[in-house]
């Protein structure tokens, strides 16, 4: 099942508190994104199989291996490794379906995070929404597309196959799971490929990617209680071409088990979109400008207590470390300074508990939105310092601050 979409969003407090904190003065490397076994960068995106997929390329041997011991019974154990291709083959035909949507969106210039190959398909995590309802359809339906081709020239090599023979067994498997791929994602509710393409047709005709947002959503959910229904009981009646009389209650269980994965992920996937798209109807709201605190400069010997005491007259909740000409050079940390006790704070200097300005801690007071999020998980940190265009100090910035900020978001209802 494929859930590409923008599930890799900005995270709040990217740069947070973190118990291995970087050196004084030492930028630290923005984390690889992880998720698994790193198989490769196609066009620079990374690609990574999750420990999930180990398991269900051991049940699609078994279950194939099955089937292929009434087929070709002659093939004895050999049936196992055949499997055990088609498994590989089949997950390689995802990972295209999911190359398709990530050229489409880096051919739109939106920064794909990762690739991951996991339980029930794939996903391909945009980090930013499309611009037009016009490009999240392009966006969406690349990926069925390039399943339904594959499953053509599938098609067409059997034509060149001995039916009955292994080649023409897989080649048959392999054309049928990719129609079914393409099938299962073009149904319309998110977070399926099929729901992105509603959410764009809603957002054309409302104008509010929010309503297209949450019309698919609603209907992902309305798909999940159908597939956790519909599903036995189209194995029970024989709906699937199946004999019912052969359904055993081993088979009865592994559908139900099947049915409640599914419509699981799809109500999850379904809720997480509304929730993302809820995230962004308020992130123009977060502001550098109102987010941060203000600041008093002080020079790196100033005691603790002298230099909280000038804050305070201020009406200032931070402390920015200047040089003899008011330059900048460092901002205090505020959980260093809760660490030290009231009596000691007049015999410790605040460039003790100071961290050293590096470039990507200094931002400036007009980023607002998903700019400012980018801005601080580029130079993790726990304080910033915020700039005027003329280059003057306007404040610090915490991202305990931004964190609350980003939650609050979350919280409140759309427009």
């Amino acid at each position: 099942m494929d859930e590409s979409g923008d599930s890799g969003q900005p995270q709040p407090g990217a740069g947070g508190t973190d118990p291995a904190a970087p050196e004084k003065g030492k930028p630290q490397r923005p984390r690889e994104p992880g998720g698994g076994i790193l198989m490769g960068r196609p066009f620079g995106v990374p690609v990574y199989v999750a420990p999930s997929w180990f398991l269900v390329a051991a049940l699609i041997t078994w279950v194939f291996g099955g089937q292929l011991d009434r087929v070709l019974p002659e093939l004895g154990a050999v049936r196992y490794l055949v499997s055990l291709f088609f498994a590989i083959a089949f997950y390689a035909s995802v990972l295209v379906h999911e190359l398709a949507h990530t050229i489409a969106a880096l051919r739109y210039k939106l920064p794909v995070r990762r690739i991951q190959l996991q339980f029930f398909g794939g996903v391909s995590e945009i980090e930013k929404e499309s611009e037009t309802p016009g490009r999240e359809f392009v966006l969406a339906f690349v990926g069925p597309l390039l399943s339904l081709v594959l499953a053509g020239v599938f098609y067409v090599a059997m034509k060149f196959v001995e039916p009955g023979t292994v080649p023409g067994v897989l080649l048959a498997g392999l054309m049928i799971s990719n129609l079914i791929v393409a099938a299962f994602n073009l149904l319309p509710g998110l977070p399926l490929d099929g729901g992105r393409m509603l959410r764009a047709v809603v957002w054309k005709i409302t104008g509010r990617a929010m309503s297209g947002t949450v019309a698919a959503a609603w209907v992902g959910r309305a798909l999940a209680v159908a597939v956790l229904i519909g599903l036995p009981l189209l194995t029970q009646t024989g709906g699937l071409g199946n004999n019912p009389h052969d359904v055993s209650g081993m088979d009865t269980v592994t559908d139900a088990l099947l049915a409640a994965i599914l419509a699981a992920i799809i109500w999850t996937g379904a809720g997480n979109s509304l929730r993302m798209a809820r995230l962004r109807e308020h992130l123009p709201d977060l502001r550098a400008r109102t987010l941060t605190r203000r600041a008093v400069p002080v020079e790196a010997a100033t005691p603790l207590s002298e230099a909280l005491r000038r804050a305070n007259e201020a009406g200032a909740r931070a402390l920015v470390v200047v040089d003899g000409h008011g330059d900048p050079k460092a901002v205090v940390r505020e959980a260093a300074i809760v660490s030290v006790p009231e009596h000691r704070r007049p015999w410790v200097a605040v460039s003790a508990l100071a961290q050293d300005l590096t470039d990507g801690m200094k931002i400036s007071a007009e980023l607002t939105g998903e700019e400012l999020l980018d801005t601080l998980k580029a130079s993790p940190a726990t304080e910033y310092l915020v700039l005027e265009e003329t280059g003057e100090i306007y404040g610090v910035l915490s991202t305990a601050d931004v964190e609350r900020a980003f939650v609050a978001a979350m919280a409140r209802p759309a427009a």
